[in-house]
């Protein structure tokens, strides 16, 4: 009897581990709390956790994409969201991945990530050039706004380190700064609204400066291709807004490391799409997850199979 008991209770772990060893956890890599991607990773990870089979997703906060990026880099189950220009860099091993190649792979192409150059009225910032001799934040060291930061400077003859005083905050840490009088102005690149930005704008005594950069892009392209476009926040987004803000534009990627299996790059791409109104429910950029947008010329990183496979069955021609 003991020993039938016994047999009983090792079948019973084999089922349990063979049933732990179906389960799937996967980390979504995200941003900062103030911005776009960690709210938009909470939802991702609720979609994924709800309607792929066997999966358990997790958000993370993190500094944001060139963080993400090297997150995925360490072949640990990580998906995460990247700025196309940051996601290059890591492809090619460039800039702050130099010497150390990311093997990424686009899962699709998500929404525009607008740059914003924020300061408030009274500070004497109306133009690029007047960034010059003031103190600002260019993003925190893990993302990309950091990178976008660096090359928007570079194309208007300011050199990051000699003609500004610089510090390297997030978006909820810049908006704070700027608030409490320690910084002048500072780079975010998100979606939009992104709500730190609105919290800004929203705070009586501080009115809101938005300040033109697209003349930039052109220069910026000649340099790091063609990853960034000329684009417009229109006034009505964010009060204390005088004109529509013309600004420099990067598209913003889901990407796996190149060995995810083909048929969970699939399950993930297809429930973002099934399930898209969950995350627009999260955060209303989720309206440009569309399939029309998907293209490899839109993205410099290739697509995963699976996710293209995906895409194939929808009717899409990424080519």
């Amino acid at each position: 009897m003991t020993r039938f008991f016994l047999r009983i209770a090792v079948a019973l772990s084999a089922l349990a581990f063979a049933a732990l060893a179906g389960a799937q956890n996967i980390s979504i890599a995200t941003g900062g709390t103030g911005g776009v991607y960690y709210p938009m990773g909470g939802g991702l990870a609720a979609v994924l956790s709800k309607y792929v089979p066997g999966m358990q997703a997790t958000a993370e906060v993190t500094g944001g994409s060139v963080d993400n990026l090297k997150l995925i880099g360490t072949d640990k189950p990580y998906i995460g969201f990247t700025m196309a220009d940051a996601g290059l860099d890591a492809l090619k091993g460039e800039d702050k991945f130099k010497g150390n190649k990311v093997p990424l792979r686009t899962l699709m192409i998500l929404y525009p990530n607008r740059m914003h150059i924020v300061s408030t009225e009274g500070r004497g910032i109306n133009k690029l050039a007047d960034l010059k001799g003031k103190h600002i934040s260019t993003g925190s060291p893990g993302s990309a706004t950091e990178v976008m930061a660096f090359r928007i400077l570079e194309a208007a003859g300011i050199d990051k380190d000699k003609d500004v005083k610089r510090e390297r905050l997030g978006v909820a840490e810049s908006v704070n700064a700027i608030k409490d009088n320690k910084i002048d102005a500072f780079f975010w690149v998100g979606g939009l609204p992104t709500a730190a930005v609105t919290d800004l704008a929203n705070t009586p005594g501080n009115k809101i400066k938005m300040i033109d950069h697209a003349e930039v892009v052109a220069k910026m392209n000649q340099k790091y291709g063609q990853l960034y476009v000329e684009d417009t926040i229109p006034k009505a987004m964010y009060k204390g807004m005088d004109t529509d803000n013309k600004q420099a534009t990067v598209m913003n990627l889901l990407v796996a490391h190149a060995n995810m299996d083909d048929k969970t790059a699939y399950n993930i791409v297809k429930a973002v799409f099934d399930h898209k109104s969950d995350l627009v429910a999260v955060h209303k950029e989720a309206e440009n997850f569309k399939l029309e947008t998907q293209k490899a010329s839109a993205t410099p990183i290739p697509y995963h199979p699976g996710a293209a496979r995906y895409f194939a069955e929808k009717g899409v021609k990424l080519n």
